[in-house]
Order: C-alpha cells, then sequence, then structure tokens
C-alpha cells in the first residue's frame, strides 16, 4: 500500500513540475531591441531625400533591427556638426564639408561611409542672353552666392581648371532665399549652386529651361566627390554591424528610388505633405542622373570611389578652401561597411 502511495506520489509531483515547466518552454524568448539611430539630411524634405525615407517607410531599417529617426538639415556643416557633437550617429552631408570639418579639427574620426554623390552637383548659372558660352566668359562678371555655398566655396577649383583666376569675378554675398531671384531680374550676372536646386528654382521665378546656362563643375575638370552618408566614430567603434546593416538598407532602397523615381517621392510627401510633388520627382531625377548615376558608379557601384580620385579631391578641396593641412583618404573615406560590389552594381 504505501508502495503505491508512493508512486501516485511521485506520479503527481512529476506532473506538477511538468505544469509548472510549461508556461516556461512556451514563452517566447523576447528579442533585442531595435537599435536606435538619429540621421540628419543636409537640408529639407525634397526630392534627393526620398532613397532615405523608403528605406524607413518600407520597413529596409527595421529588418536590421535599427529604429531610425531622420530629421531635416540645414546645410553640410550643420551636418557635419550634429555628428561630430553626438547629438546625430549618423547624417548626410557634402564631402568636401567633412574635408574641410577634419582639417580644422583634427581627431574628429568621423567618416563617410558611403557615397551618395559620386560627382558634386555644384554649378554656375548665367542666363544666355549674358553671351557667357565657357568659363573663361565669366572673367569680370559678378557672381552671387551665399558665403557658406558649396559652389561659391569650390570656386577656386573650377576656376584653376579653367585657366581662370581666383579673382576674376566678383562676389556678392546672398541670403539662399534670393539667389536666384536676383539673376532673374537681371542683377548679377551669375550664381553657383547644387544644379538640381538652383535650376529648378530658376524656373520657378519664370525663366525658360532654353533660357539658362548651367556650367556643372564635373563638366569643366572638377574632380570634387559630392554628398556622403557619414558616420561617428562611436557607432563605427561600438556598433559596426548597425552600420552595416543602415548601408544594406539605404542601398536596397536607393537602387529602387533609380528604378522608379516616382514611386520614391511619396515617402518624401508624407514627411512634408506641402511639397510639389512634379517638381520634387524632377529635382530627384536631375540628382540621380547627375550626381549618382555617373559613369564611375556604372565600373565601381553605388557607393564606393575610386582611391586616385580620391585623393585629388581632397588635394583639390584642401587648395580651393585654403585649409591648414590635408586629410588622408584613409582618415575620411572608410568603405568597410559597404553592401558587396554585386549588390551595389546598376
Amino acid at each position: 500500500m504505501s508502495h503505491l502511495f508512493s508512486a501516485s506520489r511521485r506520479l503527481l509531483l512529476a506532473a506538477g513540475v511538468a505544469a509548472l515547466a510549461t508556461p516556461l518552454l512556451s514563452t517566447p524568448v523576447l528579442a533585442d531591441e531595435p537599435l536606435k539611430i538619429k540621421f540628419t539630411l543636409d537640408w529639407r524634405f525634397e526630392g534627393p531625400a526620398a532613397p532615405f525615407l523608403l528605406a524607413k517607410s518600407k520597413g529596409y531599417f527595421a529588418a536590421e533591427g535599427l529604429d531610425v529617426t531622420i530629421d531635416a538639415g540645414n546645410g553640410s556643416a550643420g551636418a557635419v556638426t550634429r555628428v561630430a557633437t553626438g547629438a546625430y550617429e549618423m547624417g548626410f552631408a557634402d564631402f568636401n564639408a567633412l574635408v574641410e570639418y577634419d582639417a580644422k579639427t583634427p581627431g574628429s574620426k568621423i567618416q563617410a561611409v558611403y557615397m551618395v554623390y559620386n560627382a558634386t552637383p555644384a554649378a554656375v548659372f548665367v542666363l544666355k542672353k549674358s553671351g557667357v558660352t565657357k568659363p573663361a566668359d565669366l572673367a569680370g562678371k559678378t557672381l552671387a552666392a551665399p558665403i557658406f555655398d558649396a559652389g561659391r566655396k569650390a570656386w577656386p577649383a573650377f576656376a584653376k581648371s579653367n585657366g581662370l583666376a581666383v579673382d576674376a569675378v566678383k562676389w556678392q554675398t546672398v541670403d539662399p532665399a534670393i539667389r536666384e531671384t536676383l539673376l532673374a531680374r537681371g542683377d548679377v550676372d551669375g550664381i553657383t549652386g547644387f544644379y538640381f536646386t538652383s535650376l529648378l528654382n530658376l524656373e520657378a521665378r519664370g525663366v525658360k529651361p532654353a533660357d539658362i546656362l548651367a556650367l556643372r563643375y564635373p563638366d569643366f575638370g572638377v574632380e570634387l566627390y559630392g554628398n556622403a552618408i557619414i558616420a561617428s566614430p562611436k557607432l563605427i567603434v561600438e556598433k559596426p554591424k548597425a552600420v552595416e546593416g543602415f548601408l544594406r538598407a539605404f542601398n536596397k532602397a536607393l537602387k529602387e528610388t533609380i528604378a522608379r523615381p516616382e514611386a520614391a517621392i511619396p515617402t518624401v510627401k508624407e514627411r512634408d505633405p506641402l511639397i510639389d510633388v512634379a517638381l520634387e520627382t524632377r529635382r530627384l531625377k536631375l540628382a540621380l542622373e547627375s550626381s549618382v548615376v555617373t559613369p564611375e558608379v556604372k565600373q565601381i557601384g553605388l557607393g564606393a570611389v575610386t582611391p586616385e580620385r580620391l585623393k585629388r579631391s581632397i588635394a583639390e578641396t584642401v587648395e580651393a578652401y585654403a585649409l591648414p593641412k590635408v586629410p588622408s583618404a584613409a582618415e575620411l573615406f572608410n568603405p568597410a561597411f559597404l553592401p558587396s560590389k554585386a549588390d551595389r552594381s546598376l
């Protein structure tokens, strides 16, 4: 009898243990929380921001375990400063602004990790009625631009490449909002600005496309690279997989944007309902055609650089900006986190 009682007791105890264990075994293990990354654009929510917003909207960042917040910017210098101070982990900024920051702030260790604009968008704009047909015709003219404009800062490189003296033109410092208005009214001979921004702004002010001449820097010997994705040294060192994941997600969205620009623009309108969809679609296409899908990119893939050209580009920036030192290419561009060339090929 005692034997039967012991056996029954053992069965009851075993059943109790199993019952207690079952909920523990069936409860799923909680996944790691997504890593939060604050990302700053260089400017407002316009067409060229579409690949970043598309990657977020379609869940590509989330699929990489990233919770990415994308904020508008107020210029490339500001974007670099935001990342340098640790306010943002990553950003989108003119590579030449990074060169300038590093030369003036040695040891910053911020790095570009994906070159989005393979060619600088900088250009000089004139009206055809001015008689200017080539860079040499700019001698003696007055150009208007903000003091921080990339085209104005890189003017010495453009001048050198085209046999002009640096002081061959006079500069009028203006607010970005009135730059194109001054040219449209004929108050200045020309302006500098990003190709896909100033061109559309001139048209918006009533200037016919046939009356505009754009002297794009890359078409006249300037080798400068354009905007790149930059990352803080803390993120690069402590969370390298996050950098890789971000670039995979962005690269996927960029390729989709190149294939179907119109389909990417709605993500921009989600962030700024007041945008003109047709205008921003055209701006995006101009940016892709002039600065992203270049002959070099077709050879080496999206996001990458040519080492020899990168060195020349940095030296060109240092000379044009009159910087105190020449940062090394390895300090400024880190290709280690790029997706495979097959994934970056067009």
